[in-house]
């Protein structure tokens, strides 16, 4: 693996480059870290992960616009104060309400969570997880969860 390629799809089927990294930039476990995110938000706008791929060394990431990130008032940035993850609640209602946020020492830390479909949330317990998003603009990964007993998991 030596890049991760964002792509965009654009309409007729056609795709273009939209954002690279290298390993030299970011180590491998961010690399994988960032594949695992269904989410990409970048420039206020946000970007669905719709297809996983490689090509060779390459690691393509093909995403559909779904236009501008809507920001919430408890959002704060990460950016220069190392790795870490937000937990949201998966309400629109409730305006993805914060419900902690915690360091980690590594990208592999955040991977941890990432590959769950239930994740122990400190200071609150298991609840599910329902999305998880790499957000560029604040430098934070997120993931947006409910409870384990809301039989409504959108």
């Amino acid at each position: 693996m030596k890049k991760l390629t964002y792509f965009v799809h654009v309409g007729n089927g056609k795709y273009e480059p939209f954002f690279e990294y290298s390993i030299s930039n970011v180590g491998i476990d961010e690399f994988y870290a960032r594949q695992l995110c269904t989410y990409f938000i970048i420039k206020g706008s946000q970007y669905e992960l719709v297809s996983n791929e490689m090509d060779g060394e390459e690691e393509i990431l093909i995403l559909e616009d779904r236009g501008r990130n809507n920001s919430v008032i408890d959002e704060k940035g990460f950016r220069g104060q190392g790795i870490h993850v937000e937990f949201r609640l998966h309400l629109e209602s409730e305006n993805y309400k914060l419900l902690t946020a915690i360091p980690c020492r590594t990208h592999l830390d955040v991977i941890r969570y990432l590959l769950k479909d239930v994740a122990d949330v400190p200071g609150i317990g298991q609840m599910a997880v329902m999305s998880t998003e790499i957000d560029e603009d604040r430098g934070v990964y997120v993931l947006y969860v409910k409870d384990l007993d809301d039989t409504n998991m959108e």
